[in-house]
């Protein structure tokens, strides 16, 4: 009987887990972010599963799988997934990459490039523990878009901040954003994404729309909103969702709310925080999100032959 290891980096970023797979990822040949992730999901679909589902992982579990960069200049080339399927771009997985390569030795302090499957991102570790990511161009493709829920008929905004996301003031159905509520947010977003195909509102080219964001108040001093992040597994965000941010951000700008380098305090339903600003473009924005990330484990992940697991339960 033989037993594939996986040496993986377990972390949080303000609440949210990432890890980052940095041994025994199956060979994906050379390519772009994007093309090795296609081979991954082609041929390799057991091994994410493996590394986020049960009994190795869980349902809020980022994978991050750390690659050979395609252009020299770039540090890493990383391909994101979950519990599910892939990312475009994780914002708070890439914090959780960059305090994984600290921790490795292979970085510090400054500005670093990695590829990603949407385009290249540069990450910027600060003295004090901090990471910011300068993400993808972000914008906003429709404002106030009526979807027909089973909870009556919702607003939204849609975005691109590296995953698509339908954003909603959660006032317009009653929702108190609190930790306390969190199965009926689930219950409202999820009915949100399953109405949004019917409604035939989608991302650019007919592209699906799986990461609905709710905003409402804040509770924390000094932050600017408070949200609750469905994700595509329908496991909610811990952290205040980077790309969903972005996305936000990008909002904000469309409606002439946020200036070129004006600070906002996303805050999470968990009540931690990320800091973000704003470049302009002629399309939307470039958005920089920042926040912390906390090493939790060094492991090597077991796959036995004769395990009907080895590939994880999958959902």
């Amino acid at each position: 009987m033989t037993t594939q290891t996986i040496r993986v980096i377990d972390s949080h970023t303000e609440g949210e887990p990432t890890r980052v797979v940095i041994d025994g990822a199956p060979a994906l040949g050379q390519g772009t972010a994007a093309q090795r992730r296609d081979a991954f999901r082609r041929h390799f679909d057991g091994f994410r599963s493996a590394v986020c589902n049960e009994p190795r992982g869980f349902d809020a579990m980022v994978g991050a799988l750390l690659l050979p960069p395609n252009d020299p200049r770039a540090i890493a080339q990383v391909i994101f997934f979950n519990n599910v399927g892939y990312l475009g771009m994780c914002v708070h997985g890439t914090i959780g990459v960059g305090e994984t390569l600290r921790h490795l030795g292979r970085i510090r302090s400054g500005r670093h490039r990695l590829e990603t499957p949407v385009g290249d991102v540069t990450i910027e570790l600060a003295a004090d523990g901090s990471i910011a990511v300068e993400n993808v161009e972000s914008w906003r493709t429709q404002k106030d878009a009526v979807v027909e829920t089973r909870h009556g008929k919702i607003a939204g905004d849609v975005a691109w901040g590296g995953n698509w996301f339908f954003l909603v003031q959660a006032e317009q159905h009653r929702q108190e954003l609190s930790a306390s509520r969190i199965g009926e947010l689930t219950d409202c977003a999820w009915a949100i994404r399953e109405a949004l195909p019917r409604c035939g509102i989608t991302g650019t080219d007919g592209a699906e729309i799986d990461h609905i964001e709710l905003f409402g108040p804040p509770r924390t001093v000094g932050a600017d909103s408070r949200n609750f992040v469905l994700c595509p597994g329908r496991e909610y965000d811990r952290s205040p969702c980077g790309t969903g941010t972005s996305a936000k951000l990008a909002c904000l700008a469309a409606d002439g709310k946020l200036r070129d380098g004006q600070s906002w305090r996303q805050e999470s339903i968990l009540g931690t925080c990320f800091v973000g600003s704003v470049r302009s473009t002629a399309r939307g924005v470039i958005p920089t999100v920042a926040g912390r990330a906390w090493i939790t484990a060094e492991s090597t992940l077991l796959l036995h032959e004769s395990d009907p697991f080895r590939e994880g339960i999958r959902r």
